[in-house]
């Protein structure tokens, strides 16, 4: 897949009409009764296993979704997408939410927001849950596709912030080593040659910020050391603190990278409170351009990621599956945007 993967700007986004397919049509192609199928598919006694399997494997090739209109949750003509985030309080994703939404009303598609609240255990609930009331599925998911089968099905899905080679779903992929290496290029271009690191857990990709650092100190030469990297939670609090603890362990650093705008933001105040002057003493870049990066003293320097069109991107994805296509990965790029810290 990653050797087919689109930019960002390669594809053509447009509506089109998706044809449900109904449970006959996978009777028809079964070669057996649609109360065959029915009884296969909900899990009815009185089928054969053998046959039992081939219906659910021509009903998983034909993607087929049992109707919702029974269930009463959406006019039968109308195509539902479940959108799965991590958190809806980070202020990163209501704007991506916000992306999914606007692409999914130009088709007149419906979404289905929930949350895993940050907690990993309740991804594949929710993949289950939801998938089985929508027609597609875009989630921030990490479970890899092994785990994650059972519980999907054959409901058409979207990854978001996935590996290229991580999974056989279609991805809208994020580049985040190159985010990180152009916030480091531009520090090295500044003249810093004593550079430190906030990271922060995460589920997607828990090494990737780090590695890529590491990469780019490598390959200038530049001196780096395990204190020079300090683990934080995300949020302002965290940033804080993990500022706090790396400038009592190398107060010589004269450049910070965090791992993302509310880390950073946190980083900033700390860095007022301990008389640390941004950027004279310390150049600080953050990750995700949030809108309120503008808003904080001095403003921050970030990398920025368009997060409504992230989730644009995302329902383009799911236009192609429900046409019957494996889209090639789209590839979203952070870009460096230069404000009062750096």
């Amino acid at each position: 897949m990653a050797g087919q993967r689109e930019t960002e700007d390669q594809r053509a986004p447009g509506a089109r009409t998706v044809k449900r397919v109904t449970l006959r049509d996978v009777a028809r192609a079964a070669g057996v009764s649609h109360q065959t199928v029915s009884r296969a598919i909900n899990g009815k006694g009185e089928i054969d296993p053998g046959t039992q399997q081939r219906v659910l494997d021509v009903a998983r090739q034909l993607r087929y979704r049992p109707s919702r209109f029974g269930r009463g949750l959406v006019r039968p003509d109308v195509v539902s997408v479940g959108l799965i985030v991590p958190d809806v309080v980070n202020p990163f994703f209501p704007e991506f939410v916000a992306g999914v939404i606007a692409a999914a009303d130009e088709r007149d598609w419906q979404v289905l927001v929930a949350s895993t609240e940050n907690d990993r255990s309740r991804e594949l609930a929710l993949v289950r849950s939801l998938g089985q009331q929508v027609d597609a599925l875009v989630g921030y998911i990490s479970h890899p596709d092994a785990q994650l089968e059972p519980y999907a099905g054959s409901v058409p899905l979207v990854l978001v912030d996935r590996g290229l080679d991580s999974s056989q779903h279609a991805l809208v992929h994020i580049d985040t080593a190159a985010g990180i290496r152009a916030g480091m290029e531009h520090l090295i271009d500044r003249g810093h040659r004593r550079i430190g690191m906030i990271d922060c857990e995460c589920v997607n990709a828990p090494t990737l910020r780090r590695r890529t650092f590491l990469d780019v100190v490598g390959e200038h030469g530049l001196p780096v050391d395990e204190d020079w990297i300090v683990m934080g939670e995300q949020s302002p609090e965290g940033g804080a603190a993990a500022f706090e603890a790396l400038h009592a362990a190398r107060p010589d650093l004269t450049a910070v990278v965090a791992f993302n705008d509310l880390v950073a933001i946190g980083a900033l105040r700390a860095a007022r409170r301990l008389g640390v002057h941004v950027p004279d003493d310390c150049a600080l870049v953050g990750y995700d351009g949030l809108s309120v990066v503008d808003l904080v003293d001095p403003p921050l320097t970030t990398l920025h990621l368009d997060k409504r069109r992230l989730g644009e991107l995302a329902i383009h994805q799911v236009d192609r599956l429900l046409a019957g296509e494996q889209p090639p990965p789209i590839v979203l790029t952070p870009s460096l945007r230069v404000r009062g810290t750096t």
